[in-house]
């Protein structure tokens, strides 16, 4: 009979059971593509999908679906002539072709001039009725109408009352035709700091201001560059524009190096400029573990990984690299075609990098990340039994020593 010592029994109690009590950075290799799925009574249900990164895979998203301006609101240039508001304030001039009429002055006597032949009504703003004022006239309604149309009507409305009389309407605070500017705009709110966060926060905290469009038309570039441009990098800013019901929100950079999403803005447009720093986040046996900027406009995996420092000599496993990313569906349709999970407008992916294989290295200068990834490396198998060994070393220490006393006393 064979007798088993108590410390091959520890040992082996250590090695079969105990690694799963080990502390860790994260799941190993294995865990990450095992945990795709999940045991159910009705069978496998899938969680995640795990696509191994190739130039097939990097060229797919290639064509990933961004948001746009254009596709979002159209870039139709707005009429050469506004209209006239409620809330815009409105000034008329009104000249007389004699004197000692309505709105010119008496003859002056004993001098050579004939006095005035004007007077301008004071400024005042569009009512909810969308009228204004105007003396002997009454109630002129503008709202809605083209700056001449309102000068035809007063005119017509004081013939037979004023001496051929010619109006002047201007619109001294054209409200109504202007677009609202908040965030990091320079002289929004003093240059106020608007982050993704303080969206979620009360409006009263937003800075920014109004800027009136001209009749020509203003592109978006346009409005920004007259609210004072952007106080923040431009790397790090998006631009948020809202009209009506629809908003969509793009990189301020996709805006200046594509002509086409600089599209024409409307009245009553919000533009919210908000800082976002592209950022992914580190985690496991790399160099460092952190969030980390992309300090650029965008970044691949390649540069990732150098900015993390690189996979750890003595913990990674360079089988276990991992990214983990929320995909647009349309985007995994043409990954996996089948995949379980089309049904959510965002499936969760596993990109899975073999480093082992000179490839990658390519592969993985092509590969773009997105804001907010997630890179993960996890520890070499080696790593684990070690983490075995080193406990299984701690707790025999003792008993050998106590075995060696015992035998040298006996």
């Amino acid at each position: 009979m064979v007798r088993v010592g108590p410390l091959a029994v520890l040992g082996a109690l250590l090695l079969s059971g105990c690694s799963n009590f080990l502390p860790a950075a994260g799941p190993t290799a294995s865990a990450v593509t095992e945990g795709a799925d999940v045991a159910t009574d009705q069978g496998l249900l899938a969680r995640y999908e795990i696509i191994d990164v190739n130039p097939a895979v990097v060229e797919a998203l290639r064509g990933r679906p961004l948001d746009s301006l254009l596709a979002s609101f159209g870039d139709r240039r707005p009429s050469i002539a506004p209209v006239i508001g409620i809330g815009d304030a409105i000034t008329v001039t009104i000249w007389e072709a004699g004197t000692g009429g309505l709105f010119s002055g008496p003859v002056i006597a004993d001098r050579f001039s004939a006095g005035s032949k004007s007077s301008t009504i004071p400024e005042q703003i569009v009512g909810r009725d969308g009228a204004i004022t105007v003396p002997y006239a009454g109630r002129i309604p503008v709202a809605g109408k083209r700056v001449q149309e309102v000068q035809a009507q007063i005119e017509q409305e004081l013939a037979g009352k004023a001496i051929q009389p010619q109006v002047l309407v201007t619109v001294t605070s054209p409200l109504s035709s202007s677009v609202t500017v908040l965030g990091e705009a320079a002289s929004a709110g003093g240059g106020a700091r608007l982050s993704a966060a303080a969206l979620r926060g009360p409006v009263s905290s937003i800075g920014g201001g109004r800027v009136p469009l001209t009749e020509r038309g203003d592109r978006l570039l346009d409005v920004i560059a007259s609210a004072g441009g952007v106080s923040a990098p431009v790397n790090e800013t998006f631009v948020r524009l809202s009209r009506g019901r629809t908003t969509a929100t793009v990189p301020l950079l996709t805006v200046v190096s594509n002509p086409r999403e600089n599209i024409y803005l409307r009245p009553g447009d919000t533009v919210t400029l908000v800082r976002d720093p592209q950022t992914f986040l580190a985690i496991g046996a790399l160099g460092a573990q952190a969030e980390i900027p992309f300090s650029a406009d965008g970044i691949t995996l390649a540069q990732a990984l150098t900015k993390a420092r690189g996979l750890s000599d003595f913990q990674a496993d360079p089988a276990g690299v991992f990214l983990f990313r929320f995909e647009p569906a349309s985007v995994v349709r043409r990954l996996r075609p089948n995949s379980p999970l089309l049904g959510a407008p965002q499936v969760p992916v596993v990109y899975r990098v073999n480093m082992r294989d000179p490839n990658s290295l390519f592969v993985n200068q092509a590969f773009r990340m997105r804001n907010r990834d997630l890179v993960y490396v996890s520890n070499a198998p080696f790593t684990e039994v070690q983490k075995v060994l080193s406990v299984f070393s701690t707790v025999t220490a003792p008993l050998a020593a106590g075995a060696s006393i015992y035998s040298v006393t006996r």
